[in-house]
């Protein structure tokens, strides 16, 4: 089953720059967009493993 996941990215002195949006403290980058891509999807397996300890996430809040 194919899960899309949402990602922010910039270009920076030649190098594409990016972070889950779930995990914004957890960054990597790219030559290309699409080495980035693939990155972000090495990035993505290790953050969800379960392997690292202390993940930071982000997550939203309902108040009445």
């Amino acid at each position: 089953m194919m899960k899309t996941i949402r990602y922010i990215y910039w270009q920076d002195n030649g190098m594409w720059l990016g972070h889950l949006e779930e995990y914004p403290d957890y960054m990597t980058q790219g030559e290309t967009i699409e080495e980035l891509q693939e990155n972000l999807k090495d990035l993505h397996d290790e953050l969800t493993s379960g392997r690292i300890p202390g993940v930071r996430r982000v997550a939203e809040l309902r108040i009445a």
